[in-house]
């Protein structure tokens, strides 16, 4: 069932929602040839419990850290490590925060060090850019395959590979709620979406062939090609004639 949330929880994930995009404005300026995942992890730690909000991934189905770094060919869900940053590294930041009650959830994809690639350019922009054409289309009435049809779009544009068994998802009371939102699909299908709902939409793509796989640790997913991988998200709550963004700086 997919719930409209009321005026205090959308205040709530307003102010949690901006707790998260200051952690990850910290982390971006800190994320750099050097420093280990876990020093990021540790930094968002400290910041978001100075600002007064809870990590809403740490121990989510066993998951053993408050954010999510996958570093060039790790799609999702990777774990933090020792492993120091190298200067052109693709470096994603998934992070979640729980702040009254409520959770948001919000990610940034970029490049370390030094001035991307034309091909890491095609792969940061594409992601980043279906993001957008998704927000664009986000409205009271509107179905989820509407989002779904304007991500594909723009991916297959950016002639990048749509992973297709991570989606973006309903968010609020629960980490992942109803509806899925897959990155793919046909306009006028779906759910609809109506004002007072709260969704995550994160655009996940690879700059080669869209097959994933998984590590024997459980969690970390990898392009099954070695290819780099990106992913921007967005918590936001559906308006009458559009969406705000919950998780913006």
């Amino acid at each position: 069932m997919i719930r409209v949330k009321t005026d205090p929880q959308i205040q709530a994930m307003r102010e949690g929602g901006a707790m998260l995009a200051t952690v990850l404005t910290i982390l971006r300026k800190e994320t750099l040839p050097g420093v280990t995942p876990k020093d990021l992890a540790r930094r968002a730690r400290q910041e978001l419990r100075a600002l007064g909000g809870e990590p809403a991934f740490l121990g989510y189905q066993g998951y053993p850290d408050v954010i999510c770094i996958s570093v060039n060919s790790q799609v999702q869900h990777s774990i933090p490590t020792d492993k120091p940053l190298q200067p052109g590294d693709i470096v994603n930041l998934d992070f979640g925060v729980k702040h009254k009650g409520m959770i948001t959830d919000g990610g940034i994809t970029f490049c370390v060090g030094e001035k991307p690639t034309a091909d890491q350019q095609r792969l940061l922009q594409g992601t980043e850019r279906a993001l957008q054409a998704a927000l664009d289309v986000v409205k009271d009435g509107c179905r989820v395959g509407d989002v779904s049809a304007a991500i594909e779009d723009v991916l297959k544009r950016h002639k990048l590979g749509i992973v297709r068994e991570l989606v973006g998802h309903g968010v609020g009371y629960e980490l992942h709620e109803d509806p899925e939102i897959p990155n793919y699909g046909s306009k006028g299908t779906g759910p609809v979406l109506r004002a007072g709902m709260t969704i995550a939409i994160e655009p996940i793509a690879n700059l080669g062939h869209e097959e994933i796989v998984g590590d024997h640790d459980g969690w970390t997913l990898w392009t099954a090609d070695g290819s780099l991988s990106a992913q921007f998200e967005h918590s936001v709550l559906v308006t009458a004639n559009g969406c705000e963004v919950l998780t913006q700086a």
